[in-house]
């Protein structure tokens, strides 16, 4: 089965190789789309061979899939084909308006599929020091993407992110390196397999630190508190398809690193360092996206908060810990991702038909574009975690077991918050979805228009999200040994 995880990796480098050359340009269009499709079949059968038969090994050891590195594969990809099926239209309306060109289209392709590898990489990274490479990469790579358009606000916000992600990932850098002082003085190495395993022989004031550096490094790339500065302004900026990936994968692939420090932490110095450090940034997210959504006049940054807040609830749930609470986690994971690169896709679009980010400026949205306006609606409901949506199950799973696991005030300030949240995207949605549009001189009135493609791209995330919300169905083998996985079993 090491094929398997050998062929998850290449695919995605391999079609990034496809835009270089321009004589193929022309025939990649839709390449990125069948990549990520076929991305996504081989993470399945990796999961398969994984549940079934453990952990899996490969190039001499420098990578290894288990239960939780395989699901996050099949997050990546079941989030990056709507995003890479949007991409063909996305491009086609800013040709026509004047915004790219061919080259630009190539080189999107080409930053994409780098940025899809290096994710896979840090996945499977059977290395901390591997796992800080491959999520630094993305940063380098993605940086080139929220630019993208070279206006002042998108370069200003490129920067921006680059200053913020490197510092946070500086702080990672040092703490792997303390981690890998501890682990060497214990006969051990960064090997994340032996982490774990050796970890009751780390010392512990060392390790103390090194965890503490490391979960606010990498809790910086992942948008929570207090390193968050960077994520409203590069989700408002990059590409509708980027920040898709963005919002639904990368903060979770960083937040996967968290995990991974978080199983080496509870065995070396128990559950509950961990447990505070994250719950402060949980609570911390949470209020700050409560508090900014509240006055939001960018329906992009709000989208952008609303990471924020979703990542905030993702570390309540690890740091409450248990297998209930890591279930709902992995659910919260997927089903954010799907949502999320729903809401960016038709944010995007909605730019393109109006000219306009602005939420006072989009109005009548539901009249002037009726599928446009049903998926974002949808889309925000499910965000708000509304029944049947995965979002509702994973929040309530979350909320059980935080009473249940002795987090009780914490939980109830949790939920406080995330009412706050749900309101402030409910009232921001309905006033562009339904009324009028302003009067006067260029107000925004014609039909929003959605390509086909990207009609099957907003849909099918939002249909998945409702089943898994219901059923999770041949997910759940995977949901039990990732969430083993995440608790230090397995490892």
């Amino acid at each position: 089965m090491a094929i398997l995880v050998v062929v998850v990796l290449a695919v995605p480098a391999v079609t990034a190789l496809g835009f270089l050359a321009p004589a193929w340009r022309r025939g990649m269009v839709w390449a990125g789309a069948a990549s990520a499709a076929a991305s996504l079949a081989v993470a399945i059968a990796l999961a398969v061979a994984v549940v079934r038969g453990g952990p899996v090994t490969a190039l001499g050891g420098l990578v290894r899939a288990d239960a939780l590195s395989a699901f996050l594969l099949v997050v990546i990809s079941a989030v990056a084909v709507p995003a890479t099926l949007a991409t063909p239209g996305h491009f086609a309306a800013e040709r026509a308006a004047g915004r790219a060109t061919a080259r630009t289209a190539a080189r999107h392709g080409l930053l994409v599929h780098l940025f899809l590898a290096a994710m896979t990489l840090a996945v499977l990274a059977a290395n901390l020091g591997l796992l800080w490479v491959s999520v630094e990469a993305t940063t380098v790579v993605t940086a080139f993407l929220v630019g993208q358009s070279r206006t002042r606000t998108a370069v200003e916000a490129a920067w921006k992110y680059v200053v913020i992600c490197s510092a946070g990932l500086a702080l990672a850098l040092l703490g792997t390196l303390l981690l890998g002082y501890a682990a060497g003085h214990a006969g051990g190495s960064l090997d994340l397999a032996g982490l774990a395993a050796g970890a009751d022989g780390l010392d512990s004031g060392v390790t103390r630190i090194a965890v503490t550096l490391l979960v606010l490094g990498f809790g910086a790339k992942a948008g929570l508190a207090p390193l968050h500065a960077w994520l409203p302004d590069a989700h408002s900026q990059a590409p509708a398809p980027v920040s898709a990936l963005m919002s639904g994968v990368l903060l979770a692939v960083a937040f996967y690193a968290v995990l991974r420090v978080k199983v080496v932490s509870d065995a070396a110095l128990g559950t509950g360092f961990a447990r505070g450090l994250l719950v402060v940034m949980a609570l911390a997210s949470l209020f700050v996206a409560a508090t900014l959504l509240l006055a939001q006049r960018d329906y992009k940054r709000m989208l952008a908060y609303s990471s924020i807040e979703h990542l905030g609830l993702v570390s309540f749930g690890a740091a409450v810990g248990g297998p209930v609470a890591t279930a709902a986690v992995l659910v919260h994971v997927l089903g954010h991702g799907l949502v999320k690169a729903v809401l960016f896709l038709g944010a995007g679009r909605v730019a393109q038909g109006t000219g306009t980010s602005r939420i006072d400026r989009v109005r009548g949205l539901a009249a002037r574009g009726p599928v446009l306006a049903g998926c974002l609606g949808a889309g925000v409901l499910a965000l708000a975690g509304m029944p049947p949506f995965s979002l509702f199950a994973s929040e309530l799973g979350l909320a059980r077991a935080g009473f249940a696991g002795g987090l009780g005030w914490a939980t109830a300030l949790v939920l406080v918050l995330v009412l706050v949240v749900a309101a402030a995207l409910a009232g921001h949605t309905t006033r562009m979805l339904l009324g009028e549009p302003p009067g006067g001189p260029g107000a925004a009135r014609a039909p929003v228009t959605v390509p086909r493609a990207t009609r099957v791209a907003l849909a099918v995330p939002l249909v998945a999200a409702a089943v898994l919300g219901l059923w999770t169905g041949p997910l759940e083998s995977l949901l039990h040994a990732a969430a083993a996985s995440a608790g230090g079993g397995g490892w």
